[in-house]
């Protein structure tokens, strides 16, 4: 039989509730993507709330499929094997995988295959997914809907390093398996991004973007 517990729930009045939903939209219209990274320290004990926030997303079965790799900037060797194996990769999808409308697409944000806030920024999160685990008898569990579940705890962790007062840069080199060599991760794991994290640089500039408008991404029935 599964075990319960009473829920912890406050509740608010629909003022509040407003309120509070359009606060959270105010703090969120300003988070942007920032390539541009101070090394500015910022402490551990910070990037483990966030993770730790992260790891209270919501996955099916409830069976948490993700990992956490957090790389400070003490290790500059790895840092540097980093850098050099995703610019690996990345040279590779600008000069002949990507297709020419994908670089039509990336042209207006300026990205090429240079990375260097790989080793400028104080932090970066690798997450990889777990499609599934093993049971203590070593018999193989099922992980559902394991991507689904790593990209809303994501998402989630992105918020809270934004809350925190930092800025975050989502990294998808492909393919990423150096992540599993470099970091001692399994096989069985598939790495999912690889987030940068501090604070930008005092000369920080970001692509002059839009962002669609509430009539355009949602439907009322």
């Amino acid at each position: 039989m599964m075990r319960v517990t009473p829920l912890v729930f406050s509740l608010c009045e629909p003022e509040e509730m407003l309120r509070r939903a359009q606060a959270f939209h105010q703090q969120m219209h300003g988070r942007r993507t920032v390539r541009d990274y101070s090394a500015r320290a910022v402490p551990r004990t910070v990037i483990e709330a966030a993770i730790a926030a992260a790891g209270t997303a919501p996955s099916g079965a409830n069976l948490q499929p993700w990992h956490f790799v957090a790389i400070g900037s003490e290790d500059r060797d790895l840092r540097h094997r980093l850098r050099d194996a995703a610019e690996e990769e990345e040279r590779e999808f600008y000069a002949h995988r990507a297709p020419p409308q994908w670089l039509d697409a990336l042209a207006p944000l300026g990205t090429d295959w240079r990375k260097p806030f790989l080793e400028t920024a104080p932090w970066l999160i690798a997450i990889f997914v777990r499609p599934h685990g093993i049971a203590a008898d070593g018999s193989v569990i099922k992980h559902y809907y394991a991507v689904e579940s790593v990209g809303i705890a994501t998402g989630m962790l992105i918020t809270a390093l934004h809350q925190a007062g930092l800025a975050t840069l989502t990294h998808t080199p492909s393919p990423m398996g150096f992540l599993n060599a470099l970091l001692d991760r399994p096989v069985v794991e598939r790495p999912f991004l690889l987030l940068v994290v501090g604070y930008p640089a005092a000369d920080a500039q970001v692509p002059d973007i839009t962002r669609k408008p509430l009539n355009e991404i949602v439907s009322w029935k």
